[in-house]
């Protein structure tokens, strides 16, 4: 089980650390355990209480009130909650307590709900993506184990990958072409999948390759399909290259196509790009592009 510092807590739930030791103080709340060497620290149900008061207190109750809750009090609260309440915000929190418990089916709840109610779209961009940006700082913080990541992860491909089967073939002839890849040592490909369906949505014709695919492998499917726009994210760095190295060897290798990045290697890092390099600093922004291309757009 992780364990987690009272700055971890903090971070992941929005409730300032000196608070956090007040309602220790106050309402024996949360108990920190400590180490050997007596260095204060919390586990998963620590973390969990914390995020589930979170929630609370956002939606209106009091913190006096929420500490004379039992447990069971307390999770039949944020179970009504959950049921209730449609707010992005708050299902992120839930979505994270799937994700710290391994709740396949407290997921699904939560995402059918979404979808059902604003679409899968839309539930992807308001919840889905969002939730993703929270997982990844709690990866980077070692707030969660490589299991619980690969849990989520998982789940959230099933949904956009029976979302893109979904889509009818309906490109027409004038729709622009694109070539969805990762390069090698980059696994992470969630984004890049709902970016797969984004295009099929808008009626682009779209070949989608996958992670980790070698320089030598792209051109030959480059050669292949022709495409009008290439489109990768890069959320670690390049294998053997540094990024702007890697963004000039694309430009250089494929001069005929328009070049889309994205990821956290390149948005708000100020490169200098080659000319036929983009940088999508948005899922909105690529939405924008989208449309712009859609065969269907009127003028």
């Amino acid at each position: 089980m992780a364990n987690y510092s009272i700055k971890d807590l903090e971070q992941l739930s929005g409730i300032k650390a000196h608070t956090l030791r007040i309602w220790e103080q106050r309402y024996a709340l949360i108990n920190p355990k400590r180490t050997g060497t007596n260095i204060r620290y919390y586990d998963q149900d620590d973390l969990k209480l914390v995020l589930n008061v979170s929630l609370l207190k956002e939606n209106g109750l009091k913190i006096s009130k929420i500490a004379e809750m039992t447990r069971e009090q307390l999770n039949e609260a944020i179970l009504n909650l959950s049921d209730a309440n449609n707010n992005f915000v708050d299902q992120i929190y839930a979505l994270t307590l799937c994700m710290i418990d391994l709740d396949e089916q407290g997921f699904e709840k939560i995402i059918d709900a979404n979808t059902l109610k604003y679409g899968f779209e839309k539930t992807m961009l308001g919840l889905v993506i969002p939730f993703l940006s929270k997982i990844g700082v709690m990866w980077l913080t070692d707030s969660i184990n490589p299991a619980q990541e690969h849990f989520i992860s998982h789940l959230i491909r099933q949904k956009i990958m029976v979302a893109i089967d979904g889509q009818a073939a309906n490109t027409s002839s004038d729709a622009k072409k694109y070539m969805l890849f990762l390069p090698e040592g980059e696994l992470h490909e969630l984004i890049l999948l709902f970016a797969n369906y984004l295009i099929k949505t808008r009626a682009g014709k779209v070949i989608y390759l996958g992670q980790t695919l070698p320089l030598n492998d792209l051109k030959m499917a480059h050669e292949l399909y022709a495409p009008d726009y290439l489109l990768t994210v890069l959320t670690g760095k390049p294998q053997d290259l540094t990024v702007i190295e890697f963004l000039e060897s694309l430009s250089t290798s494929f001069p005929n196509s328009e070049i889309l990045v994205s990821g956290r290697q390149v948005v708000g890092q100020d490169l200098d790009l080659p000319n036929n390099v983009r940088c999508v600093t948005s899922l909105n922004n690529l939405i924008s592009l989208l449309e712009d291309n859609s065969p269907t757009k009127t003028t």
